[in-house]
């Protein structure tokens, strides 16, 4: 499968935000309480969201399109840091990448990881940063063949519960 990427803009923030819909409800369907994927979603992967994200200067939404009808199918948002770590001037945050079902094991998620290095290079920095939930054993394994170490721990609240997390970084 080719796959189209390209920088969203405000305008594509509604596809943006049913990806991210979708993705977190395919990843954590099983391990998070149901009600809880759904509010979470609501709050922090709404189009307004995705549309300022995308507006933002200091911010850089990518969007993976399939090729037979450009539906959406994947997507990385890189931010400012807001980690429980000292954070540093060259620092970005990988604040979300994910892929749906139909694009995994095409090569889109590292093509997307390759496009946030990239883009974040082009925008001074010099290390990425990312959170991920501690028990997505596939993601670790993701992150740390694409040169990730952990750097330190979180707890994220999802609903009412707290999950361990760990906060990886890369130099670029």
């Amino acid at each position: 499968m080719t796959w189209r990427l390209r920088r969203a803009s405000p305008e594509d923030a509604p596809a943006v935000a049913l990806v991210a819909a979708a993705s977190f409800l395919t990843t954590f369907a099983g391990i998070l309480d149901g009600a809880d994927i759904v509010a979470h979603v609501a709050k922090n992967s709404s189009a307004d969201r995705f549309a300022d994200w995308a507006a933002d200067a200091a911010s850089v939404v990518t969007l993976a399109e399939h090729p037979d009808g450009a539906a959406p199918i994947g997507y990385t948002l890189l931010t400012t840091p807001d980690l429980p770590l000292a954070i540093g001037a060259g620092d970005i945050e990988l604040r979300r990448i994910y892929t749906l079902p139909v694009a995994y094991g095409t090569g889109l998620g590292p093509a997307l990881i390759v496009r946030a290095f990239d883009d974040a290079r082009a925008m001074g920095r010099t290390r990425m940063l990312l959170g991920v939930y501690g028990g997505n054993d596939r993601a670790r394994r993701f992150y740390e063949r694409q040169g990730f170490t952990v750097a330190g721990r979180r707890q994220y609240q999802v609903g009412a519960t707290l999950h361990d997390d760990f906060i990886y970084a890369r130099p670029l």
